[in-house]
């Protein structure tokens, strides 16, 4: 398990597979290939050092040498090609930077030629930038618009530019532009995660982790009452109800009475958090009440990617705040807040970024960093890489230096989050058809003939 720069990882995953004795390498192993000393090797990226069989891509068993034949017989010169004939680096992505070193050394001159700004999709020239710029501009507020004004190729888009001009559009112009449920992904369609059988799983919001054993009591109810077969406790400290029927969702929903957690969805999934000064003997701040006033002001929200809170009430972090979007940690004197962290397939540690002292300064520095990352961030782009794009310099000029900024930040996270439905619950409002919860019934069987 590697962490940090992964770019030996095909060499090391060679060894293993190899069975290579490694007692002559022992003292320069742990630094990778590029530092046992080959002479022959001196000056050469690790895409150069490879040969044709070695391994690039484990996630779909890619060798370098059918990146190159693909390179060299297709004329590809853009990553985004590369992943479309051969797969690599279309997965987890770990691999990506390996794979742009075999393609600039394999392409040359027409790679360096080729144009740096990378498009939304195929069926357009335009960036994520250009889109938001464009709708905040020119004040659009449909997605036909969008398409019109910018000169799309494809009249009615595809699966990922619709979801990233839908988020962009609702994001800038909060109640005007207008929601389209059928540009969003099935999970976010149905309000549900989709398993891999077919039938869903079920997490309702417990804010802060904090429930009631009236709350347990209807979970219980409604796992025995529609025979959910598994009920976990999930990472962020949740109750999963997985394996419902997709026509039982609704009867779930209401039988739980519990508000959507958004687990499915481009939101804010859960605020994580410990049990704090409230019951802790080395607590110094009330974490749970914190992360139930962040979660409370903050659980309607859509953003760019999922994003996750978390409170420790102490310095020993048992809530992970440190691997969060926004991490806050309970100090003597208030409240430390970090940004920027991720504890997914690469794990990223977030930053620090500034020492507060009350809960009201808590809720207005969050509201407004994840308001500025609504605004700004790319669809599909977490907090650490829009942070790692615009850099924390930057953050902490429109956060920290700019307190009348950061006061409209988070009154313009509030005015968008004004009304905004539960979807489990409102289901006009949130424009949910509930047509896809019916189940289609064949045809014998509505004429009355056996099936």
């Amino acid at each position: 398990c590697l962490y940090g720069d992964t770019v030996d990882g095909s060499w090391y995953f060679k060894l293993l597979r190899e069975g290579r004795k490694v007692h002559d390498i022992r003292d320069k192993l742990m630094f990778g290939e590029s530092h046992l000393g080959d002479a022959g090797h001196q000056g050469q990226s690790k895409a150069q050092m490879m040969t044709d069989s070695d391994e690039v891509c484990g996630c779909n068993g890619v060798c370098k040498g059918t990146i190159v034949k693909a390179i060299k017989d297709k004329g590809l010169f853009t990553l985004e090609e590369v992943r479309k004939h051969t797969k690599a680096s279309a997965s987890c992505g770990s691999c990506t930077g390996l794979v742009e070193q075999i393609l600039m050394f394999t392409a040359g001159g027409d790679y360096s030629s080729a144009p740096k700004k990378k498009a939304i999709c195929g069926c357009t020239d335009a960036s994520h930038q250009d889109v938001r710029e464009a709708i905040r501009e020119q004040h659009l507020l449909t997605i036909a618009d969008v398409y019109a004004k910018l000169g799309w190729r494809t009249p009615n888009g595809c699966s990922s530019c619709r979801p990233a001009v839908n988020y962009y559009l609702i994001s800038t112009w909060p109640h005007e532009a207008k929601d389209d449920p059928q540009s969003r992904f099935i999970n976010e369609r149905s309000h549900a995660n989709i398993q891999k059988d077919g039938t869903y799983s079920v997490i309702p919001r417990m804010w802060g982790g904090e429930t009631s054993a009236a709350e347990l009591r209807r979970i219980a109810d409604a796992v025995d009452q529609f025979n959910i077969p598994t009920v976990k406790v999930t990472g962020g400290q949740r109750i999963d109800l997985l394996g419902v029927k997709k026509e039982d969702l609704q009867a779930v929903w209401n039988a739980i009475g519990m508000p959507s957690g958004h687990a499915y969805a481009k939101a804010l999934r859960t605020v994580k958090t410990c049990v704090g000064s409230e019951w802790c003997r080395f607590g110094t701040q009330d974490s749970t009440a914190m992360g139930k006033i962040l979660e409370r002001a903050t659980w309607r929200m859509y953003a760019p990617h999922k994003v996750k809170f978390a409170v420790s009430g102490c310095p020993r972090n048992c809530a992970e705040a440190g691997i969060k979007d926004v991490g806050i940690i309970g100090v003597d004197s208030g409240w430390e807040m970090y940004v920027g962290g991720n504890g997914g397939i690469k794990t990223e540690v977030a930053q620090f970024l500034v020492k507060l002292k009350t809960q009201e300064e808590v809720l207005e520095y969050t509201g407004a960093f994840i308001q500025l990352y609504r605004e700004e961030g790319w669809y599909l782009e977490r907090t650490v890489h829009y942070i790692a794009r615009v850099g924390l310099d930057y953050v902490r000029q429109r956060v920290l230096d700019d307190a009348a900024g950061r006061a409209a930040l988070w009154e313009r996270l509030q005015f968008a989050l004004q009304g905004e439905p539960d979807p489990w619950f409102e289901f006009d409002k949130a424009q949910v058809d509930t047509r896809q919860f019916i189940p289609i019934v064949p045809v014998a069987a509505a004429q009355g003939e056996p099936a």
